[in-house]
């Protein structure tokens, strides 16, 4: 298997959202692997026009037909998107205070836009093969969030857990809900759904309104797959092989009795084994059975340094004021290579629309975001970033290399004219900052390098006590930089009468 990173639910100008779609899909080709192009269709039991009501109502009708008239266009635009290198799915949203949210997700190009009062009713008439992902879940139950007693696994495979609305994995889960919609509510988390019986897999996609898919930080979805082609890519969901990522593209690989994440088996012996490579220093690993904590690793336990093997190295751009600022840089290495990397670009951060903002639908995605590997010792990208809006809301861009060497290979980084060059042996004792300007400019970060000693774990436990007619065993892994993976369960039912 091969992990892939994508987003499934995110939003521009085609519906109430901002950004053209051409833009956005530009935008999904520069990082993803495959994304989907929501827009929001419907919303059946909608609030009634009122004076405090109608902003929300009159923007959702506005764009509930600026979708319907333009459907085809939208359709085929999407289709033509879809290459060998980057995979496109059709959907749409339907809203429901009944039901919670749901975004529908297609494999095929000639999907109906239909207007059906449930989610249910809309993959079964929309006359293609669809599912319907539950999103920012964690709502109060008739204000939104997931109705746990109407939720059908077999219309829903996957879950949406992480997006820029917050974290619904549990009451005490980082990211909470701050949005206008309100807090989480502990009825509607993934947790209280696993506890009564549901099974589903997780995934995370970012819910940006600014036709940025993969948006740095607000969510994506991670699927494990034979290839890079719709097909391997829809078996992997509706088979659950799937987790959530809020960020960085931590790659994980969980099985019990070799049967991958997502999968139902029966065993009362269960060999639970796993692999993490992490993009940053190691908060914490967690295997969950039923819920409760069944083994632990913690990120200080890893205090070994090779001194010779991979390194990762991570650069951060951004900072100063709002406006659009131009990155242009290289990095290149000496006594070592390249292996790989990742960029983590971030767009304008834009949830839904509001009363005291308002923005260039053309422009606010035309966002430079280019990287390219031009020799095994040689990396250039260039890209735009904007200040932060707070100390509470990054809105820097970066990227991780993965470097082939030891302590004396050496690294240059040049950004803008500006240039550091440094050993990796320096590089794991210090990071580097610098100004582009003397006051409140933007500035670059060069991270501490990460040797292989602390960013790639494998583990190996056994477990032979049944809990219960179906135990369910998942795993969640964070960073010191607050960036988590939700890794889907492996749902196990005891031998005996009726379960073989």
């Amino acid at each position: 298997m091969n992990i892939y990173f994508g987003d499934l639910h995110n939003h521009c100008g085609i519906t109430y959202g901002f950004g053209s779609l051409e833009n956005a899909i530009a935008r999904a080709k520069s990082q993803l692997d495959f994304a989907a192009f929501t827009g929001h269709a419907m919303w059946p039991d909608m609030y009634a026009k009122a004076p405090e009501t109608e902003f929300v109502v009159n923007f959702h009708e506005v764009g509930f037909e600026k979708l319907r008239q333009n459907w085809e266009k939208i359709r085929k635009t999407i289709a033509e998107a879809n290459t060998k290198d980057f995979v496109t799915f059709q959907g749409y949203e339907i809203h429901s205070r009944q039901y919670g949210d749901h975004h529908l997700v297609s494999i095929d190009d000639d999907l109906k836009l239909v207007y059906m009062d449930s989610p249910g009713e809309l993959v079964r008439d929309c006359g293609a093969e669809a599912i319907a992902v539950p999103h920012h879940i964690g709502y109060t139950p008739d204000y939104r969030g997931i109705n746990w007693d109407k939720f059908d696994e077999a219309l829903s495979p996957v879950v949406e857990v992480y997006s820029k609305h917050g974290c619904s994995m549990s009451e005490d889960a980082d990211y909470p809900y701050y949005h206008n919609m309100g807090p989480r509510d502990t009825r509607n988390m993934v947790d209280e759904g696993l506890r009564r019986g549901k099974k589903f897999g997780f995934v995370a996609s970012t819910d940006h309104h600014a036709g940025f898919p993969g948006s740095y930080g607000d969510g994506m979805a991670a699927v494990a797959a034979r290839s890079l082609t719709r097909e391997s890519l829809w078996e992997a969901i509706k088979a659950r092989r799937t987790y959530g990522v809020t960020g960085d593209r931590i790659l994980c690989e969980f099985k019990v009795n070799d049967a991958w994440m997502g999968s139902e088996i029966t065993a009362n012996h269960r060999r639970i084994t796993a692999r993490i490579e992490t993009e940053g220093t190691l908060n914490k690993i967690v295997v969950y059975k039923n819920g409760k904590p069944f083994h632990v690793i913690n990120g200080e336990s890893s205090q070994e340094v090779n001194r010779e093997g991979y390194y990762k190295l991570r650069v951060e751009m951004g900072w100063g004021n709002q406006n659009l600022y131009r990155w242009n840089g290289v990095m290149t290495v000496e006594n070592g290579e390249i292996e790989s990397y990742n960029t983590y670009f971030r767009g304008r951060s834009v949830l839904a629309p509001s009363k005291d903002e308002t923005y260039d639908e053309n422009t606010i995605n035309d966002i430079c975001t280019q990287s390219s590997l031009d020799s095994l010792r040689q990396l250039s990208w260039a890209c735009d970033t904007v200040g932060n809006k707070s100390t509470l809301h990054p809105s820097t861009s970066s990227f991780v290399v993965k470097i082939k060497g030891n302590l004396d290979t050496k690294v240059t980084v040049t950004l803008n004219g500006k240039t550091y060059t440094a050993l990796v042996g320096e590089l794991l004792e210090y990071g580097y900052t610098t100004h582009m300007e003397y006051y409140h400019s933007q500035a670059f970060k060069i991270y501490k390098a990460v040797p292989e000693t602390k960013y790639l774990f494998c583990l190996d436990l056994e477990d032979d006590k049944p809990e219960t007619d179906c135990d369910y065993y998942h795993m969640e892994v964070s960073q010191n930089n607050r960036q988590w993976a939700f890794v889907s369960p492996v749902f196990v039912k005891k031998e005996g009468e009726g379960n073989v």
